[in-house]
């Protein structure tokens, strides 16, 4: 039997959302995982680049998050892009699902990370979306600030 070197600190971020939308509001939730999704999260062999959320009622899923199987699972192993769902209180659900109904206003996953209990946890953001300028502004920043860093290290 292998060990395995689990990453203390996982931290998998979802870079595109960020420029993608503008965050209104972040939450914190727990998502509803098997043991083999776990240990493959521990392990940092997940992705939110596809993710998105949905309600189903007034219940919250994550659907396309990509967890890799885990290479010591057996048959036991899970889908890797399964839908999960994500733990929330009542209040907090209700208050997403009335917020949800306005148009233009969406839940996007953006970090998923291990607590200091070791639980699974995902920030959700309530988001809405950039306009094409907008993206181009923020590109048009980070181009600035890179040249300025440049020739701050340059003459520095």
């Amino acid at each position: 039997m292998t060990k395995h070197k689990y990453i203390k600190n996982v931290n998998i971020k979802n870079k595109k959302a960020k420029f993608e939308y503008f965050f209104e509001a972040v939450l914190e939730a727990g998502i509803q995982l098997t043991g083999t999704e776990i240990k493959s999260i521990r392990l940092g062999k997940a992705s939110l680049t596809e993710a998105y959320c949905r309600f189903k009622g007034t219940e919250l899923f994550i659907h396309g998050m990509h967890i890799s199987e885990y290479t010591e699972g057996t048959y036991n192993n899970h889908d890797p892009i399964r839908v999960r769902k994500l733990l929330l209180h009542k209040r907090e659900l209700k208050k997403l699902l009335r917020r949800v109904t306005e148009k233009g206003v969406t839940i996007v996953p953006y970090r998923l990370y291990l607590s200091e209990r070791g639980m699974a946890k995902v920030e959700i953001a309530l988001a809405t979306g950039k306009k094409t300028y907008d993206k181009r502004n923020v590109m048009k920043e980070r181009d600035g600030k890179r040249q300025m860093d440049r020739i701050k290290k340059e003459y520095g």
